[in-house]
């Protein structure tokens, strides 16, 4: 559908719109899909909701449990040596 190309829909009386098919199966939005819906100066632009909320490293900094025993500073201190004079040769 180009942008030349113009379709109509009707809003229920509970202020439902239908979106045509065409649109639906381009945007690959399912019944179900979740929408934001955002007013702007020419009119309301529909945007499918992320799967996941946009995050940042502190929301999720120390959810996940260790593994492994952590290392001491010395031990650290040795493998960061060690790396670096890896590095070094290469």
């Amino acid at each position: 559908m180009g942008i030349q190309e113009r379709v109509m829909t009707t809003m229920s009386s509970k202020g439902q719109v239908i979106l045509p098919k065409a649109i639906r199966d381009k945007r690959h939005w399912p019944a179900g899909t979740k929408l934001i819906v955002e007013e702007t100066p020419e009119g309301v632009l529909l945007k499918s909701m992320p799967v996941f909320p946009c995050t940042d490293m502190t929301a999720v900094f120390g959810m996940l449990r260790p593994t492994v025993p952590a290392l001491s500073i010395d031990d650290m201190n040795t493998v960061i040596a060690e790396e670096a004079k890896r590095r070094a040769r290469d």
